[in-house]
């Protein structure tokens, strides 16, 4: 890596390292010394690991970003699980790392809606209610049990696309299904509710 990072090169790092060194004739700092060749020779290592260092401070500890460390911020959130099936993309890892991370907790469609946005899913929610004496002639009639019934409608298959700068080499250029979106949502779902699905193309 021959670029400086963080305004730090190879000719910073070599002064550096001869700035640590004593005073005398015995450790010369003159271009043509042996010395100067070998503390040259060390310096492009050390601005490799400067650069990594500033990757992980600048982009690895965002977790919409992070690579390196993706393994690392999943372990604190008790990810991976099975919602992403066997091999997720890199971009699905931190879809399902930055939800866990957002959610704040709630049972209403609204946080619903947004956990599922916060996967790639546009979604609806549909409540149901029994039927009551005054409601429309036509209305279907719901019984009591359907108080505790909610359904999700989402199109049939979500088309997940690679996209630079989200998705590492080896992710496949495009992933579709819900599977994902039905795993995280039954998971969050109030306990005393049934969920349904709907998947249409419209």
């Amino acid at each position: 890596m021959t670029n400086t990072i963080a305004g730090l090169g190879a000719a910073d790092f070599l002064s550096g390292g001869q700035g640590l060194l004593p005073p005398g004739d015995a450790l010369p700092r003159d271009v043509e010394a042996l010395l100067t060749t070998l503390l040259s020779g060390l310096t492009g290592r050390m601005v490799d690991v400067h650069a990594q260092a500033s990757l992980l401070s600048e982009i690895e500890s965002d977790p919409r970003e992070t690579t390196l460390l993706l393994p690392d911020w999943e372990a604190s959130f008790g990810l991976p699980d099975p919602c992403l099936g066997a091999s997720p993309s890199y971009a699905q890892r931190r879809q399902q790392l930055v939800s866990r991370i957002a959610a704040r907790g709630g049972q209403s469609p609204d946080y619903m809606i947004s956990v599922a946005a916060t996967l790639g899913y546009p979604i609806t929610i549909t409540q149901f209610r029994p039927f009551t004496f005054g409601q429309p002639f036509g209305s279907l009639m719901y019984g009591q049990p359907w108080a505790y019934v909610w359904q999700v409608n989402a199109p049939t298959f979500t088309v997940d696309f690679f996209e630079f700068g989200q998705n590492n080499f080896g992710d496949s250029f495009s992933s579709f299904g819900n599977t994902a979106l039905q795993c995280e949502l039954q998971r969050i779902c109030p306990a005393h509710t049934q969920l349904l699905f709907s998947f249409s193309q419209g």
